[in-house]
C-alpha cells in the first residue's frame, strides 16, 4: 500500500477509511502507549460512559481524529505550464457574474423580516 497515491482512495490515502463493517475483523498489529495517571483515568471514564473498553475507546477515538486530520491534507502536483496557468487564474480579477451576485444579495427565507 506504500505505493498507492493518496488521491486514489477516500480519506486521503487508505482504502475504505470511512467504511465500517458489522463483522469484527482480526487485529493485525499492536500498539503501546505510556500515559500519565490523569490521562488514563480521564480516558477510562470516557470509555466507561461510552460503554466500551479502554482499548476500543482509544483506538476508535484516535482513528477518527486521524481521519479528520488526513481529510484536510490535500497535495497536488502540476507541470510548470499548468502551475503558471493556475497562478494566473488565482491572480486574475473575479469574473462578473450578475446572476450569482443577485442570488447572493437577494433576501432569503432565513432573513428576518423587518
Amino acid at each position: 500500500m506504500d505505493n498507492v497515491h493518496p488521491s486514489c482512495h477516500p480519506a486521503g490515502g487508505y482504502p475504505g477509511a470511512f467504511l465500517r463493517t458489522s463483522e469484527p475483523q482480526l487485529k493485525e498489529t499492536k500498539g503501546q502507549l505510556r500515559l500519565r495517571r490523569l490521562q488514563k483515568d480521564l480516558i477510562a471514564r470516557a470509555a466507561e460512559l461510552k460503554q466500551t473498553t479502554l482499548t476500543n475507546f482509544m483506538v476508535e477515538q484516535s482513528f477518527e481524529a486521524a481521519q479528520q486530520i488526513l481529510a484536510y491534507q490535500r497535495h497536488f502536483y502540476l507541470s510548470p505550464k499548468n502551475w503558471a496557468e493556475f497562478c494566473a487564474a488565482l491572480d486574475a480579477p473575479p469574473k462578473h457574474l450578475p446572476r450569482l451576485r443577485r442570488l447572493l444579495t437577494a433576501p432569503s427565507a432565513f432573513d428576518e423580516s423587518k
